[in-house]
């Protein structure tokens, strides 16, 4: 099926019981045994089926086949909330005394993640000083366990070359993970260039509506864990928590879900509630038609904020000068996302301007919603990170970040014209207001 089909149908046939055709909220806590030895069967994972919805649920597990087929991949693990996902995708990789290598370009909270909350745990995460293949591979050693980008990086708007980097990752024996959040599958399936394991705030585009918070673990099912039994016994040695399960053996090619669920959704509990999922699945079925809209209405606004003389700058990759142009048609068929970043002519103090008199816009922190969104960084995302480090993840002081919604285009153009005049008023509108 193509990802259009797979949005509505994937994972999921008419209910055989009931003939349900929407997707069951099946919203239980635990599941009975047939007999004792049922149990065990289950909780040894030696048999089929649940035992706690901690564990796995029926609707859960159909947004999971559903993600998991978009991505073009094996298997897929859905969580409470996109940074739980990034959490436990790492944590199922590095040990204390182990490292992972990274971009600079990321999302804020994912940076306290990396910069503050892993090495507390013994785990490093090095830095590069650019998304180039070059600048990752100089700072992998022996031991490293991943190599981690954003496909497109939020807020900076770089477009990271994976298939280079999941070259430099083969290279040394390491998986790349790929948070696809900002360009979704319909735009791009990082799996078909190399990655190995892709992660997903299903908050987002995936979702779609703002209403409901999720996440999502994808393995490709592809990365030889046999080949490297030292970089990763977790996948290879007895695991004493199973009595003496092998995940490689015991799993295949599914072992390192098997894993993230068995160890860390089990016993630390980041678990999405039935009736998330069922409410995200609704927002991926109608994905693809969005993501149309919301491509189209960016390149429009893109367009307008260009010509603009009250915009200094616009960062866009659908123009044809952009240093990430080149690898928007070679992963997105010459399709620049919806997700933009600009700076208003007069600085940090004529953007707060603009900033507090949008009014379609919506002023908020989420992205890929059906509305279009506004986002300071600098003061919200990204407000713990220092001037420098702001600077290296793509945040000026002036920033602006758009998540372009899929209202009519005219509306939009019109209230960002509006905010645009307001700006140049030497007075915060909403101050001008008390």
């Amino acid at each position: 099926m193509r990802r259009e089909t797979i949005a509505i149908h994937g994972g999921y046939q008419t209910d055989p019981t009931t003939k349900s055709v929407a997707v069951p909220i099946y919203q239980t806590v635990a599941y009975e045994f047939d007999s004792a030895d049922h149990g065990a069967a289950l909780f040894n994972l030696e048999a089929a089926g649940y035992r706690y919805s901690r564990i796995s649920n029926p609707t859960t597990e159909v947004l999971e086949r559903r993600v998991a087929a978009l991505e073009g991949g094996l298997e897929a693990l859905c969580v409470a909330t996109g940074q739980a996902a990034l959490n436990y995708a790492v944590l199922n990789l590095a040990e204390m005394g182990s490292n992972i290598v990274s971009v600079p370009q990321l999302y804020g909270t994912t940076y306290t993640l990396f910069a503050h909350i892993l090495p507390g745990q013994g785990i490093s995460v090095r830095f590069a000083e650019s998304d180039q293949p070059d600048a990752i591979e100089k700072l992998i050693d022996d031991k490293t366990r991943a190599v981690f980008c954003e496909s497109v990086g939020n807020p900076a708007g770089n477009i990271c070359d994976i298939e280079a980097l999941a070259a430099v990752g083969a290279r040394h024996g390491v998986p790349l993970v790929v948070d696809n959040t900002v360009a979704t599958p319909v735009m791009l399936r990082p799996i078909e260039y190399g990655a190995d394991i892709v992660v997903h705030s299903l908050t987002k585009f995936l979702g779609g509506h703002g209403t409901t918070l999720g996440g999502a673990i994808v393995d490709s099912g592809r990365f030889p864990w046999k080949a490297h039994p030292h970089r990763f016994p977790m996948f290879n040695a007895p695991d004493a928590s199973y009595h003496g399960l092998i995940y490689t053996e015991h799993f295949g090619a599914a072992a390192y879900i098997a894993r993230c669920r068995s160890v860390y959704q089990r016993t630390t509990g980041a678990v999405i509630s039935p009736l998330s999922a069922f409410l995200l699945l609704q927002g991926i079925e109608t994905v693809a038609l969005r993501v149309e809209r919301h491509v189209e209405n960016a390149r429009r606004v893109a367009e307008f904020l260009h010509k603009d003389p009250r915009v200094a700058w616009v960062n866009y990759a659908g123009f044809t000068d952009n240093p990430y142009h080149a690898l928007v048609q070679k992963y997105f068929g010459g399709r620049a996302c919806s997700l933009m970043t600009f700076g208003v002519r007069g600085g940090f103090e004529a953007g707060k301007r603009f900033y507090d008199a949008l009014k379609l816009f919506k002023r908020l922190v989420n992205l890929g919603d059906a509305k279009s969104l506004a986002c300071h960084p600098a003061s919200t995302t990204h407000r713990q990170m220092s001037a420098a480090e702001q600077e290296k993840a793509g945040v000026k002081p002036e920033t602006i970040r758009l998540s372009i919604g899929i209202e009519h285009i005219d509306d939009i153009i019109a209230d960002l014209d509006q905010a645009l005049a307001a700006a140049q008023t030497q007075r915060s509108p909403l101050l001008a207001a008390e």
